[in-house]
């Protein structure tokens, strides 16, 4: 297993890019870039790509309604240039409170738009000219819905690479399935090794059995602690509207659907620190590797047997630098 690391929306960037840097140097081997509503991941990686040499770097991720297709593509091949074949394009549909209230978008037909922009963006990177007729995107422009004046354009610079690994952050049997399907690796947030395949199961089965030889095995990314206490009360009650909300139907699905639901109403009531007590510890253990070394090794293996490729580490001890060092040997 590798091993990859993330910084949060509200982490401080000068002592971030300290500590990517002492991650990498200790092994680890992807860094991911957070956006929502925050500042956006592109001119972070940038930075990190100047500051870095080795680590891998991710959009964690860039919402799919924030930029074109083509944008999209553009950005991963600028960031792959500058960090020398580093990038991974990290892709997700956020959810629609962020979509329709931030960008003013609206939040329509998720898996169809991820489908095309995968295709575009491997069009864009292939130097291919853009000629593209969709059921979300068409390139050119069709003359009835503007001047008639687009014509099909392909990339003036010269990328990299022509295959820059997409990576999807998807929870819906839809989604999930078109991940299998078609990108390189996947981004489950929540991920509960011992429930992973009673619930997303069938639906990798369903895209890898369309899956082309050429993408290779499925990367899946998960790990922990990634979400103790105040993080998991946000995307639990707060990520999203109260009607849909794809973290707290997943957390359901994980057999605490009252929690889930008391957390919501506390979140949205404005009582966080009342969500955040309620959140459930069995729901902390499971999704953490926190606790003595057998413990963690144990969790690690179990993360392993669940298909996990590249475990994900947030280290939050006193020693977190040793702590990354000592996990990266034991996945070795």
């Amino acid at each position: 297993m590798r091993l990859s690391s993330r910084l949060g929306y509200g982490d401080g960037f000068v002592k971030a890019v300290e500590r990517v840097q002492q991650l990498e140097e200790v092994g680890v081997d992807v860094v991911w870039v957070a956006e929502a509503y925050g500042y956006d991941a592109a001119t972070r990686l940038g930075y990190l790509a100047a500051r870095t040499h080795r680590v891998q770097l991710g959009s964690g991720i860039f919402p799919i309604y924030t930029r074109t297709p083509a944008l999209l593509a553009q950005t991963a091949a600028g960031l792959d240039e500058l960090s020398e074949g580093r990038a991974i394009l990290g892709l997700g549909a956020s959810g629609p409170q962020v979509i329709e209230g931030w960008h003013g978008v609206a939040y329509d037909r998720p898996v169809q738009r991820t489908r095309e922009i995968i295709e575009i963006c491997r069009m864009v990177w292939r130097r291919d000219p853009l000629e593209y007729r969709g059921k979300a995107y068409r390139l050119p422009l069709p003359p009835e819905e503007g001047t008639g004046l687009g014509k099909p354009l392909k990339m003036l610079t010269h990328p990299s690479r022509a295959r820059i690994p997409i990576y999807l952050a998807s929870l819906g049997d839809r989604s999930v399935e078109l991940t299998a399907e078609l990108a390189e690796g996947w981004l489950p947030i929540f991920f509960v090794p011992s429930k992973a395949d009673s619930i997303w199961g069938k639906a990798v089965g369903r895209g890898l059995e369309k899956r082309s030889p050429e993408l290779g095995p499925l990367e899946v990314v998960a790990g922990g602690p990634r979400a103790i206490g105040p993080q998991l009360a946000l995307y639990v009650g707060g990520m999203g509207a109260r009607s849909k909300n794809f973290y707290n139907e997943l957390i359901g699905r994980y057999g605490f659907e009252r929690e889930a639901a008391q957390i919501q109403d506390l979140y949205l009531s404005g009582k966080k620190r009342e969500a955040e007590a309620l959140v459930p510890s069995a729901l902390l253990e499971s999704l953490s590797l926190i606790g003595p070394a057998g413990y963690v090794k144990d969790r690690i293996a179990e993360f392993k047997a669940a298909g996990v490729t590249l475990l994900d580490v947030q280290p939050i001890g006193p020693d977190p630098l040793g702590d990354v060092a000592r996990v990266k040997e034991w996945t070795s």
